[in-house]
């Protein structure tokens, strides 16, 4: 499914790629921002749900929810792709209650590079249903925050020496 916006960034990491690409694959160190209050997330943070795949398998699911300003959120994503060690990616089913993206599709790329590895995530994401002029205002904004929290958390966990 072709979505209108499109946000990647790609980051090296002093690791090989199937360290990089455990690290990653574990969704609590992917994408524990969310589980925790932030700014963007106006001092919210949402409740995860994994089923028994804990989204490391094509087909596994990974439930959020919460509320964010009052607002619920709540939203299913699924494995779609995962080629170990260097690729995954997944999306959401179903009609997402987000605020300011849509539907998205998200992925990771681990490859090898002189130094170690190259990180690459990215979000291809659609305005919401309702209130559109929140995604056109707020959308790559947010895109841009959740893939930099999920880069930055691999390049904290290696540059530890982890």
């Amino acid at each position: 499914m072709a979505h209108a916006h499109h946000y990647e960034e790609a980051i090296a990491i002093p690791a090989k790629i199937e360290s990089v690409f455990a690290y990653v694959d574990d969704h609590d160190n992917l994408a524990g921002h969310m589980d925790r209050p932030s700014m963007m997330m106006a001092g919210s943070r949402l409740e995860t749900r994994l089923d028994e795949g804990r989204g490391q398998t094509i087909g596994s699911h990974i439930r959020m929810r919460g509320r964010v300003l009052g607002i619920p959120i709540d939203l299913d994503e699924v494995v779609t792709e995962r080629v170990e060690p260097t690729h995954k990616a997944w999306e959401t089913v179903g009609v997402p209650r987000l605020i300011v993206i849509g539907p998205y599709e998200m992925g990771f790329d681990v490859n090898p590079n002189a130094n170690g590895s190259m990180l690459r995530v990215s979000i291809d994401y659609d305005l919401p249903p309702k209130n559109a002029w929140l995604g056109r205002l707020f959308g790559k904004l947010y895109a841009r925050w959740c893939v930099r929290q999920m880069t930055g958390e691999a390049s904290h966990h290696f540059a530890r020496g982890s």
